[in-house]
């Protein structure tokens, strides 16, 4: 479900102060139906602040937002209820079974027995790891743990999955078996807003937005951004937006 003005994300003038220190400075863009927006920067630059905010884990102190139509100040419940989040330490029970952490978030969404079943095999086939359901996450690799907890993000099949640099720590194999689970999500209509500091991945979104000092440097396509700043990748496009 979208907005009023057609966007699943929109945000306007968003500000979060701690004491006297500016974590996120009137940050304002929106994201469309479908998309895979990228939302870049280095540790610091205040990412996670805002990706906290937009999940309704965090109020705001000024500005305006919607996700998915509900209000950031007045709704955080029903927007929790219409997203998937998986946050940089993956969002799994390290002492429960694959199928027993599919079965407590299922729950939480309010899913049926019947249902978390269901969309348990059908991730887990999606996966081919079936024959892991029974193991306790803290026996698996890394990267498998990364892939169940983006699966187990979206078992009720929210309208909005946040990633929050879910691809950190793992290696260039899996980050991109990982992608190309994101790419599956958004064609399934699922919206993807992902938070990274690796550059090379913006190019994978169709639109990014670059932080840095808590503000938005600049916004718009990969190719777009490239062009008017004069940069050969994404690497020296950031590097160009920071120091200045």
């Amino acid at each position: 479900m979208a907005g009023e003005n057609g966007y699943i994300v929109d945000v306007k003038e968003l500000t979060k102060k701690f004491g006297n220190f500016i974590a996120n400075d009137r940050l304002t863009f929106n994201v469309s139906p479908g998309e895979i927006f990228g939302f870049l920067g280095a540790n610091g630059a205040g990412k996670t602040t805002a990706i906290k905010i937009l999940c309704g884990l965090s109020s705001p102190t000024s500005g305006e937002a919607t996700i998915a139509g509900y209000n950031v100040y007045r709704e955080t419940e029903k927007i929790k209820q219409n997203i998937g989040y998986m946050s940089q330490q993956f969002s799994l029970y390290e002492d429960l079974t694959v199928y027993e952490n599919f079965r407590f978030y299922g729950g939480i969404y309010g899913l049926s027995r019947k249902v978390i079943r269901k969309r348990t095999e059908e991730l887990l086939h999606e996966l081919n790891m079936e024959k892991v359901k029974n193991r306790v996450i803290h026996s698996l690799p890394l990267g498998w743990k990364q892939k169940l907890a983006f699966s187990v993000a979206i078992i009720h099949q929210p309208k909005l999955i946040f990633l929050d640099e879910p691809t950190s720590g793992v290696d260039p194999i899996t980050r991109r078996q990982f992608w190309e689970m994101i790419y599956k999500t958004a064609q399934d209509g699922i919206t993807v807003f992902i938070t990274t500091h690796y550059m090379d991945e913006a190019e994978y979104c169709g639109r990014v937005s670059i932080m840095a000092e808590g503000k938005i440097k600049a916004i718009g396509s990969p190719n777009d951004l490239k062009s008017q700043y004069d940069a050969h990748n994404m690497n020296d496009l950031f590097i160009k937006l920071v120091r200045n």
